[in-house]
Formats: C-alpha cells, sequence, structure tokens
C-alpha cells in the first residue's frame, strides 16, 4: 500500500510560480515511478510529468516542457512540482500518482498507476 499527500496548490497571477509537494507513505518501490496529471473543469486528467523513483529518468509531457520541472527528495519520498510561468489555462486540480513499474511508453497513461492522491487545486488569475 502507498498514500500520496499533495500539497502546495493555491491561486497565483499569470506568469507566476509555484511549487507542489507529494509525499509518499507506505512502501514504494525504488523501481516505481511517481507522476503528476492534472484535470481542467470540464477536461479529461492530463498527463503533467513522471519520474522513476530511483531518480534516473523523467518524462514530460509537451504542455510541462520548459515550464515545469520535477524534483524529487528520496530520503524523504517526496517529488516536487515546481510551475514557473503559470498560464490561466494551468488551472486545474493536480494530482499525484504512483506506479509500480516504470515503463517506457506508458509514463502517461493513467492505467499504470495503482496510487492516486486527492488533488490540489492551483487557480491561475489572469
Amino acid at each position: 500500500q502507498v498514500q500520496l499527500a499533495e500539497s502546495g496548490g493555491g491561486m497565483v497571477q499569470a506568469g507566476g510560480s509555484l511549487r507542489l509537494s507529494c509525499v509518499a507513505s507506505g512502501r514504494p518501490s525504488t523501481n516505481g515511478v511517481m507522476a503528476w496529471f492534472r484535470q481542467a473543469p470540464g477536461q479529461e486528467r492530463e498527463f503533467v510529468l513522471a519520474t522513476r523513483t530511483n531518480g534516473a529518468s523523467s518524462y514530460y509531457s509537451d504542455s510541462a516542457k520548459g515550464r515545469f520541472t520535477i524534483a524529487r527528495d528520496r530520503a524523504k519520498n517526496t517529488i516536487y512540482l515546481q510551475m514557473n510561468s503559470l498560464k490561466p489555462e494551468d488551472t486545474a486540480v493536480y494530482s499525484c500518482a504512483y506506479g509500480s513499474r516504470w515503463v517506457v511508453g506508458r509514463m502517461a497513461l493513467e492505467r499504470e498507476y495503482e496510487y492516486w492522491g486527492q488533488g490540489t487545486q492551483v487557480t491561475v488569475a489572469a
């Protein structure tokens, strides 16, 4: 069992920055994957980025490249999503997810993740 807890959401002006945190408790595998997804009102959930729990690789969606970065604190089982140059279209509920395997080419698929956090709201005002 793995439990995920996100924090760091809030409201920010366009062009601003936010850092989200996701703490994994329980028994996350060192060969697994942790990711961020987001869901805007009325939209499907969208993959943002993912990182292997051993830190060896990361994978970014096109929407995240250049503005978002992922960092991890392995000792704390925590990943961070640093979001810069935020836009109103980044407004969404951001959720952390954990999967027990890193499978090349499949990191953006929701079904690869067994555990999900409750999500944290990010609102970007124009």
